[in-house]
């Protein structure tokens, strides 16, 4: 059997259902008691489990564990709040620090040998725009915004996976994730404690109802982006292979404009043939995130992996049918 720490999230629920479609038995774990339903009608066992907490591990099973995935954690996209008011440091630090070394020892003491988790695409952040970056990058990243602490926090709970890996002969591995594209709860999320509307929810929006989408800075601005199921699909051959080891990028290893990004949504979403959204340009509000790549040599040298949805299009396609199937609503409660 395999442990997901976490199924109580969007790559969560993506990724158990991977692992049963090849037969493997699964049990999760969660914080959030909507998910239990959804879990226990699928045959799957569901676990109420907090990663600060150590007495919460002892409700684990102690044998027939082939390997562990953690995909809990806390997220600034999930945090209100203003660092200019207030500061959560240390949570970053007690949920994705700790809550690993947690899931570490949980390992350790069953005989585990292995243990996927993440890491933040922002720890290279000072390459983006300059070259393609690989997993040889060094770390180079920012000590401001909403985005820091999370980087600090991720960054010395993959440091610590990685003495496990020397130290007690582990196997662990980490992936490291661009933005994340499908079906679940992107309407909204935190920016700097403030709720606002996704730049690709308003995509949508606008393209559904015919009206302008509306590109902000430089439209040829490209970005490397990948879709859940090549994530949740990547996580079942990684957890195969005996070569999976250290840190992964894990995109779709080709970036995609703001402009072939508006126009795909604008010719998926149109409501009629003769109402598609016109795409305008305001060059005066600049968009603060620069282009990026990142190689996918690594994953599929080590373990076969090659993105599926790399096409910018085939991914929104298959976006649009799963909600167009209220695929996971009602769990993310996505509304159209």
């Amino acid at each position: 059997m395999y442990i997901i720490f976490g199924a109580s999230s969007f790559i969560g629920v993506y990724t158990v259902e991977e692992f049963l479609k090849h037969g493997e038995k699964v049990v999760v774990t969660g914080r959030n008691n909507k998910f239990r339903d959804h879990y226990e009608k699928l045959g799957v066992e569901y676990i109420n489990l907090d990663l600060v907490n150590k007495s919460d591990f002892e409700k684990l099973p102690k044998e027939g564990v082939k390997g562990c995935i953690l995909l809990g954690g806390l997220l600034p996209a999930n945090a209100p709040i203003n660092l200019d008011e207030d500061e959560n440091a240390d949570e970053y630090f007690a949920v994705n620090t700790i809550g690993t070394i947690n899931v570490l020892e949980y390992c350790r003491k069953n005989g585990i040998g292995r243990l996927i988790s993440n890491c933040s695409y922002a720890d290279v952040s000072g390459a983006w725009g300059k070259r393609v970056i690989s997993e040889d990058e060094p770390r180079d990243y920012k000590f401001t915004g909403d985005h820091a602490v999370y980087v600090f926090s991720k960054n010395a709970a993959n440091d610590v996976m990685e003495y496990y890996n020397q130290q007690h002969k582990m196997k662990n591995a980490w992936f490291r994730f661009p933005p994340v594209y499908g079906v679940g709860p992107h309407d909204s999320l935190y920016v700097n404690g403030e709720l606002k509307k996704s730049g690709l929810k308003i995509f949508i929006d606008n393209a559904s109802e015919g009206k302008d989408i509306c590109i902000f800075g430089n439209p040829d601005l490209s970005r490397d982006v990948v879709y859940v199921k090549d994530v949740a699909r990547a996580y079942w051959l990684a957890m195969q292979s005996s070569r999976t080891y250290g840190l992964y990028n894990m995109t779709s290893g080709k970036g995609v404009s703001l402009q072939r990004q508006a126009e795909v949504i604008a010719e998926l979403w149109a409501p009629s043939p003769n109402k598609k959204s016109r795409i305008t340009y305001d060059s005066s509000i600049v968009n603060n995130t620069p282009s990026y790549v990142f190689s996918m040599k690594k994953a599929k040298r080590d373990f076969n992996f090659i993105p599926q949805y790399s096409d910018f299009e085939v991914m929104m396609s298959d976006y649009k049918k799963d909600l167009d199937a209220n695929k996971f609503q009602e769990l993310f409660h996505y509304v159209k």
